[in-house]
């Protein structure tokens, strides 16, 4: 048994401070505060040295680490997530890419899913295909590709046996033509898969149309997430009031430093509509090879495209737990929650995402600023 003492656990709603946490077979055995529990004398230990320990992170929307993306090389990108504190991930695919290149993708992660170094992997979230190309970048990204021309179980079909049940989530547009057959499709290859609604200008009434198929999550919430029609009477609502309205949906969010892609005040107000319990941090981290415009120096954790227009994100799970913090007063049980709870329960991981007798023993520990100084995964300390 492993004893890791002089720790300050992170736990889902309060603080054990200088407590001692123990691990055997790779899961959580127990903890308690110190001063008043008894470490057997066969115990290994490892002093925490004062630091904060956590569940380890869960990141289930994220196509590339270390400028690399996922599906094309995932034993360059994965590792670099884990260091940052990153216990469980969904590399994530886009919808940019033909079937071929998917095809090759999901077979390339999965296969890496089954090395040790992989361990990490929890499953693909596919961000697509069938998505709205009918505004912003999307438009052009999917112009000459199959899934804009409609959706055909003919096109879908093999992505959908290829995946099995290492496919979590499925993000879609629930506007599409034809998605319910896509969706009742996709749930035959995976009973237990999770729908987000996405790159959408669906009415409130589309997605909640599908929620009771398993809809359960709103793609980067307030990003390319609809157009807002305007009446003369009043304003209209889009795939934002939804999300907002229903508890039954989580509201992913992209959180970096300089509020780029959901601004501060924004992340508070989503934060008192949502609550703690229904929002969920991603990296959505991707790469792109475009320079830093002006303005923007004091921001390292996104991306630009060669035309100086923000391109995505460079973010660590450790990073948007600091950024959550810092834009809206968070506490370590809030972002923690927000971090890795909170996703793993979304798409259905009940055995990890919290420190609790029982579960994975997937741990961070990290200094007052979220750096993280070290990572346990399943029991086996990786950093």
């Amino acid at each position: 048994m492993l004893a890791i003492t002089n720790a300050n656990l992170i736990m889902l709603d309060h603080m054990v401070m200088d407590a001692v946490l123990f691990v055997e077979d790779g899961k959580i055995a127990g903890y308690g505060e110190l001063w008043k529990t008894d470490i057997p004398k066969d115990c290994e230990i490892f002093d925490a040295g004062g630091l904060y320990v956590g569940p380890g992170f869960v990141d289930i929307h994220c196509h590339a680490s270390n400028g690399i993306r996922f599906q094309f090389d995932p034993a360059g990108s994965v590792p670099n997530t884990l260091r940052h504190g990153t216990t469980t991930l969904l590399p994530t695919l886009a919808y940019q890419y033909s079937k071929e290149v998917l095809l090759d993708g999901i077979r390339l992660v999965r296969e890496y899913s089954k090395t040790p170094e992989g361990e990490s992997v929890g499953g693909i979230y596919m961000e697509g295909p069938y998505l709205n190309a009918g505004f912003g970048s999307d438009k052009t990204a999917m112009s000459t590709l199959c899934w804009n021309k409609g959706v055909f179980k003919e096109d879908y079909q093999e992505l959908i046996d290829e995946l099995g049940d290492f496919v979590r989530v499925w993000a879609v547009a629930p506007e599409r033509e034809g998605i319910l057959d896509f969706v009742k499709d996709a749930k035959k290859g995976n009973p237990d898969v999770r729908f987000a609604v996405a790159h959408s200008e669906a009415t409130p009434a589309q997605i909640e149309a599908l929620m009771p198929y398993g809809l359960c999550i709103g793609t980067h919430h307030t990003n390319a997430t609809g157009t807002i029609v305007k009446y003369p009477e009043c304003r209209g609502v889009c795939v934002d009031e939804c999300v907002n309205f229903n508890s039954g949906i989580y509201a992913e969010l992209i959180c970096d430093k300089v509020g780029v892609h959901v601004d501060p005040y924004m992340l508070r107000l989503i934060r008192k509509i949502k609550g703690d319990e229904r929002i969920i941090l991603i990296t959505d981290a991707s790469s792109h090879p475009g320079p830093k415009p002006p303005g923007y120096e004091g921001s390292d954790d996104l991306y630009f495209d060669m035309e100086g227009e923000i391109g995505g994100t460079k973010l660590t799970s450790d990073q948007a737990c600091r950024n959550m913090m810092k834009h809206t007063g968070a506490g370590f049980p809030e972002a923690f929650r927000m971090a890795s709870y909170n996703p793993a329960t979304a798409v259905g991981f009940t055995d990890r995402g919290e420190i609790a007798v029982g579960k994975r023993a997937d741990l961070v520990l990290i200094d007052d600023r979220v750096n993280v100084q070290g990572v346990f995964l399943g029991g086996r300390q990786v950093k």
